[in-house]
């Protein structure tokens, strides 16, 4: 055998082992992130007794009981808190995924004075945390008599710079100038290009901004702390944590704390689910022109 075989076949089981590490990095990060939420789900079927007396992974035998439970509490309490998460993620999502793609599109395809100040104060937007603007924004819902009301929770999620910043990558390397071209040659308004040919290239990098807008919405904690006093008008987050909060005095609360964590999950395996088959259709299609 030669000295290059030699070294070849030296080299193929180093080559095998990465395919394995990696998978291994895989299966413990997987495990990592799945295991909180196996143990959410299997504590939302325990009693209250055996939430603090059995085994954390052991399935407990009070799962319809606390659903029932969760759902009559304080006259349907959690519901409403359940709508109201729906109202600001869904409306808040939509309405932010619209100017990030009107604001992303002007960034990406027109030229004017300022773009570039305005776009790097957008990416320093990015990097200042929610926590830094949620006193600013109380006072300025308050100065204009919206604190308190759900225009308070709204407004300030519909500018998000990191939704934008996406879709000014998103309509740079989708939306072909050319197309805009000829779009205004055969005399179509601005506006109508944007609603008839910019979107509809755009949808794939739209429901990513609008997936990771939803799901930030729905698990914000601290804008509707701040603004809300109603519990009438708290979402989902803000209402299991006055549960948790009850159940320094009342034990019973805490299994009701687990479910209405579990449930709260559900919609936004819901909405994954849904609207991955764009995602596949984004890569079906590019697998098609290669």
């Amino acid at each position: 055998m030669s000295t290059g075989d030699r070294q070849f076949h030296r080299r193929r089981p180093a080559r095998r082992r990465r395919p394995r590490l990696a998978l291994v990095v895989l299966l413990l990060g997987a495990l990592y992130c799945l295991t909180p939420v196996a143990w959410v789900v299997i504590a939302a079927s325990k009693t209250s007794r055996e939430l603090f007396t059995t085994f954390s992974f052991a399935p407990g035998s009070g799962l319809f009981d606390n659903l029932a439970a969760l759902g009559t509490y304080g006259g349907g309490q959690f519901w409403q808190w359940g709508l109201n998460s729906l109202l600001y993620a869904g409306l808040g999502a939509v309405l932010s995924t619209l100017v990030s793609a009107m604001a992303g599109y002007a960034l990406a395809k027109f030229r004017f004075l300022g773009r570039q100040a305005l776009f790097s104060v957008i990416l320093a937007g990015v990097l200042v945390p929610g926590i830094v603007l949620a006193v600013p924004q109380y006072l300025l819902m308050a100065a204009v008599g919206l604190a308190g009301t759900h225009w308070s929770v709204l407004l300030p999620v519909i500018i998000n710079p990191f939704g934008i910043f996406l879709c000014r990558v998103f309509a740079a390397a989708s939306v072909p100038e050319s197309t805009l071209e000829a779009a205004r040659l055969d005399g179509a308004g601005e506006l109508r290009i944007f609603t008839t040919i910019v979107l509809p290239m755009m949808v794939q990098g739209l429901v990513t901004v609008f997936l990771l807008q939803f799901v930030g919405i729905w698990n914000n904690f601290l804008l509707p702390f701040i603004m809300l006093s109603d519990q009438d008008k708290y979402p989902i987050t803000l209402g299991l944590y006055t549960f948790l909060g009850k159940g320094a005095g009342d034990g019973d609360l805490y299994s009701l704390v687990i479910t209405g964590s579990a449930v709260a999950v559900i919609p936004l395996i819901v909405l994954v689910l849904v609207l991955q088959r764009f995602w596949r259709a984004d890569l079906l299609a590019g697998g098609l022109k290669g």
